[in-house]
């Protein structure tokens, strides 16, 4: 309590995180706070350095081992010492200074947390040895402990620095700068782990099922660090399936093609950058920006789940987006381009989640850049931290993609509800954005939302009563007790207004006016109705609808693209390499052959097929027969010696 002011103090200076537990459960131990008991009854432990005077009943505080052999009846006894602990140290006896008669060391020992708080010192031999290493390494800049550590070594550090300093012994009232706290681990149901209860998790069960990293990652990213998380097997092989397998297989997926074509970084031509590289460009320096602030402020949390982020938009859009330019033969400006920035991509991943992912960061980097670059340093963790570009990020470009984004997905839910097939082709995609600007937005970026939705043209909406209706009631239960027999009226009334200007009213936020009444938008329930036709998904004030209509011509190319995929499986079924080229046989009806002859030269594209030939396969072709959008086929494939 005589350094309290100094601990409060203290505690102002150091960076908490999360920073609740600074001032809150923290802060309040520390208002609160009263005078220590550090004494505790043991056997064993570190002795408090206090011995009585049997015939005084004097004490003596004994500050190191030369002072105690100092002051010792038998000096000798103090030299047989091999270990300073209790109960040994007891044998060693003082003569007192002030009655000449014997002291005894007192039976108590030092709280073990009392011992935790002299870390800083102890670990240095302080102040006895090594006073210029302990100088410059005092404060620490970092430590980290669970919450319960706010009673336990959090304050013992603090106090024991706050009381040190006070006596002029340490340049600072404060033992670290910065502090993570971490919330309790709790088993898969939310509930603390007991040997009892039998359900604590053996952790290298985990680390062999699943990896050292896999663990890490999901430790990282579960939940902020002050919270409580839940803990499994299966939670972590979560998290290894979300991201470490996305982001391999995106890696294994360069690494493929990078071979086949002969791609070195260090000598292949750069290549004239397309709208969707400059986009991942500008998002990946986006991100080295993100996970660099937060991780200077100590939050690995939310640094992880941005490295997550982005490396779901390089797999599932990037990527996907890109496939075709790897594909291609010919290896020219786009496809040079393409290649330059998925190898910056990855890359720079390797070093961003070199302190997330210690073995996976090192791996991608010895293959990509070390195998490259022969001069680099021999490991990603003695690299250099990524620096961003700010001339690279686009802002505009990055909202343009993302609205693309968000307007794919919703297209892909509509196409879902309607049951069709992404790769049936649909005629039409209507739009409803929410301003002039994101209209011209999604018209640069119409020919990506297209392809990746399969369907052949883009129309926006001035509204979406062109392809939904509405029907609005009254929400009874909240009116009923508030206006009585008086629903009935506001039933009629509302039944008689324009639904579609009702329903913008409520999706703007806004009340909607029934006779006298203002109607808050929860008091009012609307249901959207497709008209015939079309399959809608609506969500943050964006109506976006596919034109279910397929032709004779569309349900031929979907056919194809069916085909197509079927003749992919069976290369890779075959033990096809990627680059082999083949010849496809096809035996079918006539709506396939149709379907086949229409767009011969898409599948021989898609397959790598030399020839496309319909009839009975060659002798040694791999065959297969199948059912396709409900008619009997047989394919084969053989590949085509180079």
């Amino acid at each position: 309590t005589a350094v309290k002011e100094s601990l409060l103090e203290g505690n102002g200076r150091i960076h908490w995180y999360p920073e609740h537990i600074q001032w809150g459960r923290y802060g309040d131990w520390l208002q609160s706070n009263v005078d220590w008991a550090i004494s505790r009854e043991r056997y064993w432990g570190t002795p408090l350095p206090i011995w009585r005077c049997e015939g005084c009943d004097a004490y003596a505080c004994v500050g190191s081992v030369a002072e105690l052999r100092e002051r010792a009846e038998d000096p000798a006894a103090v030299d047989r010492l091999t270990d300073l602990h209790r109960p040994y140290v007891d044998a060693v006896t003082l003569r007192c200074g002030a009655c000449g008669g014997t002291m005894r060391r007192v039976r108590e020992v030092a709280d073990v947390w009392f011992d935790s708080g002299a870390m800083p010192y102890a670990q240095w031999h302080y102040p006895f040895q090594n006073g210029e290493v302990f100088q410059r390494s005092f404060p620490a800049d970092f430590i980290c402990e669970a919450v319960d550590q706010t009673r336990g070594w959090f304050c013992t550090l603090h106090a024991e620095a706050a009381l040190l300093h006070a006596a002029g012994a340490v340049p600072d009232s404060i033992a670290y700068r910065h502090v993570i706290c971490l919330g309790h681990i709790l088993d898969e149901k939310g509930e603390k782990m007991s040997k009892s209860r039998g359900n604590v998790v053996d952790p290298w069960t985990v680390l062999e099922t699943h990896g050292a990293d896999a663990l890490r990652w999901y430790l990282y990213t579960a939940t902020p660090p002050g919270n409580a998380r839940r803990f499994s097997a299966n939670l972590v092989g979560e998290s290894l399936r979300r991201f470490m397998l996305t982001l391999w297989n995106t890696y294994a997926f360069f690494v493929t093609y990078a071979r086949l074509d002969g791609f070195d970084p260090a000598r292949t031509p750069q290549g004239e950058r397309s709208d969707l590289d400059r986009w991942l460009l500008s998002e990946l320096n986006r991100l080295v920006v993100e996970v660099t602030e937060d991780l200077e402020q100590y939050n690995p949390t939310d640094a992880g789940r941005a490295i997550q982020a982005f490396v779901d938009d390089l797999s599932n859009w990037y990527v996907r987006r890109s496939r075709r330019r790897f594909w291609k033969g010919e290896s020219d400006a786009d496809k040079r381009a393409a290649y330059h920035t998925l190898y910056t991509a990855l890359t720079t991943l390797s070093r961003l989640l070199a302190p997330f992912t210690p073995f996976l960061a090192e791996e991608l980097y010895g293959n990509l850049v070390r195998s490259a670059y022969p001069d680099a340093p021999v490991s990603v963790h003695l690299d250099a931290w990524p620096e961003a570009d700010p001339s690279l990020i686009d802002e505009g470009l990055n909202a343009e993609v993302r609205l693309a984004m968000r307007i794919v997905s919703l297209g892909r839910a509509a196409r879902s509800k309607a049951q069709v097939k992404v790769r049936q082709p649909l005629p039409e995609l209507l739009v409803q954005v929410r301003s002039r600007q994101e209209q011209a937005a999604l018209e640069r970026q119409a020919p990506q939302v297209l392809d990746e939705l399969n369907v052949k043209a883009l129309r926006f909406l001035t509204d979406a009563a062109d392809v939904v209706t509405y029907r609005v009631q009254p929400n009874l239960p909240r009116l009923g007790p508030v206006y009585g027999q008086e629903v009935g009226r506001i039933r009629e009334a509302l039944a008689g207004m324009d639904p579609q200007e009702v329903a913008r009213t409520v999706a703007a936020g806004r009340n909607v006016q029934v006779l006298e009444h203002s109607l808050g938008p929860e008091d009012v329930l609307v249901q959207a109705q497709e008209r015939e036709g079309y399959s809608v998904a609506q969500e943050g004030g964006y109506t976006v609808a596919v034109s279910t209509r397929v032709t004779p011509e569309l349900a031929a190319e979907g056919l194809a693209r069916e085909l197509v995929r079927r003749i992919q499986d069976l290369r890779r079924d075959a033990g096809f390499e990627i680059a082999d080229r083949i010849v496809t046989y096809v035996t079918a009806d006539g709506e396939v052959a149709a379907a086949l002859d229409r767009f011969a030269d898409y599948v021989k594209a898609e397959t790598l097929s030399t020839d496309l030939v319909q009839g009975p396969p060659a002798e040694g072709a791999h065959a297969e027969t199948q059912e396709v959008d409900g008619h009997r086929v047989t394919l084969a494939v053989r590949r085509v010696e180079p």
